[in-house]
């Protein structure tokens, strides 16, 4: 049952992760607010995984034996709890990966293989994690296609204005984040994907950083391809998800070869399985899916809603205490066009200094480029501060976040 916004409740949530408890530098709490790059682990996802190595564990699709037939189900039943997530037509459409750098990848090389060639088109955004740039310059190395960025704005919301004159009928991609990992700025994706629509290209949502914080739903946004990953929503490194829509996975030719990803083999070739196992060789990652399965319901029983609610709180609260402290500068988009992510900087002190001083108090913040260097060219800075909040975040954190920087500008003050 899903959580209501009056009921929810931080304090009783954050009870199911241990590690939250976690003392560090001798007695220091643990703050972590660097769940952009991770989230934690519910203790019921650690167990489920724990109860299927110990009492479920064999390989899928392989066997006849009884742990195989289990195991195959439970890995099935995750499938299907993806596609219900994101609201996919068939569970077919939903293929695992190692994570959403690996989906975007497979798209690249397979989707990109049949439809991109000299003269082409990919069109991106500067809000791109590397992720989403890199495989698409390789893509155009071996193709001879050209790589085009729509800008961003001072504040890092996207030149829609600029979009209808960036796609032409040369465009054969747009591939995009939803939400900026850096800044947390939104992404008008319905508009973007009528669009690039309009001019008959196909469209790649990038939803790592969307698809823990609010609804996702492939059918009513439109996209054709959506990528994400279950360390960044509750659930093991090592699962990702590709979306993609029937007709296009059923055209795109495998894009790694060997076992389970065939019909049939013979000396002289070979024919590729069905949908989604055409995607899949090899031993799929059966225990991270199954385990994504219970993060997923554990997702659904709080709801959504609830902690896109609960998140918004801990965004404005956190840009009116740092916005409120002198020498502090956040970035990025109004409160209201962005997810739960503050990007700062300290006057006078490097973002690595200040990342380092913060967590010798306790505070967990991640500080870089954040694999997103191009925009951070764009901005004109090297390295960013990034705080980036969950469900299991509360109010009071905000505040040992702020007076935490109060004291490393102590720190730096005195020590010049």
């Amino acid at each position: 049952m899903n959580t209501s916004a009056n009921s929810f409740d931080a304090n009783t949530l954050r009870a199911d992760f241990p590690i939250l408890d976690t003392r560090v530098h001798g007695d220091k709490r643990l703050v972590y607010l660097d769940n952009a790059a991770t989230t934690q682990r519910p203790r019921q996802v650690v167990q489920r995984i724990s109860d299927f190595y110990t009492q479920q564990y064999s390989n899928v699709h392989r066997g006849i034996h009884a742990l195989s037939e289990q195991s195959t189900d439970l890995y099935e039943q995750a499938r299907e709890a993806v596609a219900r997530f994101i609201h996919a037509r068939h569970p077919h459409e939903v293929v695992f990966t190692s994570g959403t750098t690996a989906a975007i990848n497979l798209v690249a090389h397979s989707w990109g293989q049949v439809h991109i060639n000299s003269g082409d088109e990919i069109l991106l955004t500067l809000l791109e994690h590397h992720s989403n740039i890199v495989p698409w310059q390789q893509l155009a190395e071996r193709t001879g296609a050209t790589v085009r960025f729509v800008p961003v704005e001072d504040d890092g919301q996207l030149q829609l204005s600029q979009l209808s004159n960036l796609l032409t009928e040369r465009t054969r991609i747009v591939s995009l984040t939803a939400a900026s990992n850096v800044l947390g700025s939104h992404v008008p994706v319905k508009d973007v994907v009528a669009q690039a629509h309009s001019v008959g290209a196909v469209v790649l949502l990038d939803a790592a950083q969307s698809a823990p914080h609010q609804v996702t739903d492939v059918q009513a946004c439109g996209v054709d391809f959506l990528a994400f990953s279950g360390h960044k929503m509750l659930g093991p490194t090592g699962i990702g998800v590709l979306y993609g829509r029937e007709e296009l996975l059923e055209e795109m030719p495998p894009f790694l070869g060997g076992g389970s990803m065939i019909r049939s083999v013979t000396t002289e070739g070979f024919e590729s399985g069905e949908l989604p196992e055409k995607f899949e060789a090899g031993t799929p990652p059966i225990a991270p899916a199954i385990g994504l399965t219970t993060a997923i319901e554990y997702l659904e029983r709080i709801g959504i809603d609830a902690i896109q609610d609960h998140e918004k709180q801990l965004v404005v609260a956190a840009h009116q205490r740092l916005s409120d402290l002198e020498g502090v500068r956040v970035l990025g988009p109004p409160i209201k066009h962005k997810g739960p992510i503050v990007n700062f900087l300290l006057d006078g002190i490097h973002p690595h200094d200040v990342a380092q001083a913060l967590d010798q108090q306790g505070v967990a913040v991640r500080a870089g480029h954040h694999c997103a260097m191009p925009l951070h060219q764009r901005l004109g800075h090297s390295a960013t501060l990034r705080a980036s909040f969950y469900f299991y975040n509360t109010q009071e954190e905000v505040e040992i976040l702020a007076d935490a920087i109060v004291d490393t500008q102590r720190v730096f003050r005195r020590d010049r």
